[in-house]
């Protein structure tokens, strides 16, 4: 199975968190299934270090390659085509990292592992 990361529940994966339901947990340590990883969940990480929101075990440039190769998790790189369908998305979550995260699903036909409450507004697959 292919499924896209939320950003926090990539985090919650290589931090080891009980947040992380256990279908989600197994699901992701499966390595028969292709995981991904926005490229806009790197942004957001990156902004919320910046900005004293988040700390991670390890600095950023050591341990996100490390945890990307470990687990197999493959970046998606964003394409004119999840922009496009961005901007037709209705306005039901206001953040501009998930919303490019739901755009990118849609086109690219992958659920998404997440427990966001806003996500179901979108005709996106979630798994939790």
């Amino acid at each position: 199975m292919r499924v896209l990361l939320d950003t926090c529940a990539f985090l919650w994966f290589i931090g080891g968190s009980e947040r992380l339901s256990r279908p989600a947990r197994d699901l992701m340590e499966d390595f028969d299934n292709s995981l991904y990883l926005s490229l806009a969940s790197l942004w957001e990480i990156a902004i919320k270090i910046n900005i004293g929101k988040l700390e991670l075990a390890q600095p950023f440039a050591t341990l996100i390659p490390e945890q990307l190769e470990t687990h197999q998790i493959k970046l998606l790189q964003i394409h004119p085509d999840h922009l496009s369908r961005l901007l037709d998305l209705p306005l039901h979550h206001r953040d501009p990292f998930d919303r490019l995260i739901i755009a990118q699903a849609i086109c690219e036909r992958l659920p998404i592992i997440s427990c966001d409450q806003n996500f179901p507004a979108y005709p996106v697959k979630l798994i939790w």
